[in-house]
């Protein structure tokens, strides 16, 4: 049986260290391209997994017969241009997180998807987590009773990623850390809540302390090689949120970069029988009663490499047909929320969406 044929578009960290690896892993795929603006990266590439041809322009693929699918691993700004591009081709899209820059950007993409009924995914790999499902499991099973309330917090010390370069540029990256950090932790929420409904939204962004970029002081700094201190800093270095949905309402506080030396990530979830702090990329505790008892547990279970399950549900759903958590429909949820908390922001009120 032939191996279905693949290309990664765009081989910056993220393909590197999360899609390529996996996908070589996967018996059942073959990386026919690499492709990147940066021809070098597309070689290097090449030169480090074995196999693939490297090319620099995207159009080169859409019209091969061979590729199937395609990871779109590309700075925010291209996210919809590319995947519209190859569901037009006739090609299935993995595209990392967020789908988008902005909400009507997501919208495009998923009227595309509609259109040509091929797969669309967004990088929201957390869905394929083995400690956020077993939470999901124990909220939807109603072990928790009513979940009226979730406290989000994404807050670091000081870790701007990439200062100056396309992460802090709003036109390339859409926004900073709401866009880049709160994603994932919203998209959590909204998929151990079953996606509710948002109603409402009133948030207010900051972008506070890397506006001076020749001073800002700090310990490490993710992709610092793409760091311009002669570029554009114009996004969010923090932002607080409060969500009304159909289900829980949903407060947020988080932070790239605050003057407190303290890092606060994690997700709590308030319910009226028990509850549970989640800690990202982590185990979690539940919280709750039992013979006239205050008892908290950590549950034991298997880990798993969610980037490996989340590529090999990629491809299996392409070939069953089936509709993963990670789908277009799903993500516009977030993006929605996102969307609203920006334009609550910049015109200083509640965003009323139901």
């Amino acid at each position: 049986m032939s191996k279905m044929k693949i290309a990664i578009i765009g081989c910056g960290s993220i393909a590197n260290n999360a899609h390529i690896p996996a996908y070589m892993k996967n018996e059942e795929v073959e990386i026919k391209y690499f492709c990147d603006i940066i021809k070098s990266k597309a070689d290097a590439a090449v030169e480090k997994y074995g196999c693939g041809i490297a090319v620099e322009d995207y159009h080169e693929i859409l019209t091969d017969p061979e590729i199937e699918a395609v990871s779109v691993c590309t700075p925010n700004k291209m996210h919809s241009t590319i995947t519209i591009d190859f569901l037009r081709a006739g090609k299935h899209v993995l595209c990392e997180k967020p789908s988008a820059r902005t909400l009507d950007e997501a919208k495009e993409m998923q009227a595309v998807q509609h259109e040509t009924g091929k797969v669309l995914n967004i990088g929201v790999v957390n869905r394929f987590n083995a400690a956020v499902n077993r939470l999901r499991e124990l909220i939807q099973s109603g072990e928790f009773g009513e979940v009226y309330h979730v406290y989000v917090s994404f807050r670091s010390h000081r870790s701007i990623p990439g200062l100056g370069g396309a992460f802090t540029n709003k036109s390339i990256a859409g926004g900073g850390a709401l866009i880049d950090w709160g994603v994932h932790f919203l998209d959590i929420v909204m998929y151990c809540m079953n996606d509710p409904k948002p109603l409402t939204v009133s948030a207010k962004t900051f972008s506070k302390l890397g506006v001076d970029m020749p001073n800002y002081v700090y310990n490490s700094m993710w992709s610092e090689e793409t760091k311009d201190l002669n570029g554009v800093y114009d996004v969010d270095d923090s932002v607080t949120a409060f969500v009304r949905t159909e289900g829980p309402t949903i407060t947020l506080n988080g932070a790239w970069a605050q003057n407190i030396g303290v890092s606060e990530m994690y997700i709590d979830f308030l319910g009226t029988k028990a509850g549970a702090r989640l800690n990202y990329g982590g185990d979690f505790t539940v919280y709750t009663t039992a013979c006239d008892s205050l008892v908290e547990c950590k549950p034991k279970f298997k880990e798993c490499d969610m980037f490996q399950n989340e590529i090999d549900s990629f491809i299996r759903c392409i070939k069953t047909g089936e509709k993963l958590p990670s789908h277009i429909d799903k993500a516009i949820i977030t993006a929605t929320m996102m969307q609203a908390m920006y334009d609550s922001s910049e015109q200083n009120k509640e965003i009323v969406l139901a």
